[in-house]
């Protein structure tokens, strides 16, 4: 610790009244440089892509229940699924028209599952995202050709997905 405090420009004391009578470490660093503030993130558009029936599909059940939390609020009906074959179960009879899908799904991965999506008559029309960490061009070809009519990359700027969740709103029901 003595060394990373001392490549920040600061120092660390010792003090110990004597064996067995506990010590005190000080850590002394420089003040921090002045820096501008973060600017605010936009607000939210609110209810302008309202009224979608989304299914989020992750294994990562943390930020799949926060982004279905944010969703809701902007007014959609949300359920979610953490594995292919839970999706394409929901899938037929939640009706989703939007569908954001991660790629790197264990035993059946995204892009399989978009095209089960796409071959099933119930989902063949819904809006299908991928919402991955695979974001080299190759990946957004395979999302392409696998049926997704989106690939975004995470963590997900919200205010971007809401945006194209807007592109589909006009069409409740496909």
């Amino acid at each position: 610790m003595k060394r990373l405090v001392e490549l920040h420009g600061g120092r660390v004391e010792a003090y110990s009244a004597g064996p067995g009578q506990g010590a005190e470490f000080v850590v002394r660093l420089p003040p921090a440089p002045e820096c501008e503030a973060e600017p605010l993130p936009e607000a939210l558009p609110v209810r302008a892509t309202s009224g979608l029936k989304v299914l989020l599909v992750d294994d990562n059940t943390d930020a799949t229940e926060s982004l279905a939390l944010l969703l809701k609020m902007a007014g959609h009906e949300v359920r979610t699924a953490a594995s292919g074959s839970a999706a394409l179960k929901i899938a037929q009879s939640f009706l989703p028209n939007a569908i954001v899908l991660d790629i790197g799904l264990p035993r059946m991965n995204g892009y399989k599952v978009a095209q089960r999506l796409r071959a099933a008559p119930a989902t063949a029309h819904a809006l299908l995202i991928a919402l991955t960490g695979y974001g080299q061009a190759k990946d957004r070809r395979l999302a392409e050709a696998s049926g997704f009519d989106h690939h975004l990359v995470k963590p997900v700027n919200l205010n971007e997905l809401l945006a194209v969740l807007g592109t589909h709103a006009g069409t409740p029901g496909e």
